[in-house]
């Protein structure tokens, strides 16, 4: 009977090491954990980076307007015609 209960605190403690400290074990989990939970964090940044892009090509795809309007803010597009005025704040 010593010898089973010998046996048995051996496996258990086997067991126990692996939880602990082996691989897969509970610290490597809560890694793991860590790490999706900022992976997700990323990837939904990315999915609102991605609808905002997928929404540019929409109205670039419709119509002018949104690629002249793109014109005008990035490249200083100005039609025949018009006139520019650029108005510089003040320096004090």
């Amino acid at each position: 009977m010593k010898w089973v209960t010998a046996i048995l605190i051996c496996l258990f403690s086997m067991l126990q090491y692996r939880l602990w400290f082996g691989k897969n074990s509970v610290p490597d989990f809560m890694l793991k954990k860590e790490q999706v939970a900022i992976q997700v964090t990323q990837n939904s940044n990315l999915k609102q980076r991605n609808s905002l892009l997928k929404a540019d090509i929409q109205d670039l795809k419709m119509g002018l307007d949104a690629a002249e309007e793109k014109a005008r803010n990035g490249l200083g597009l100005i039609k025949q015609g018009e006139t520019f005025y650029r108005i510089l704040p003040s320096e004090q």
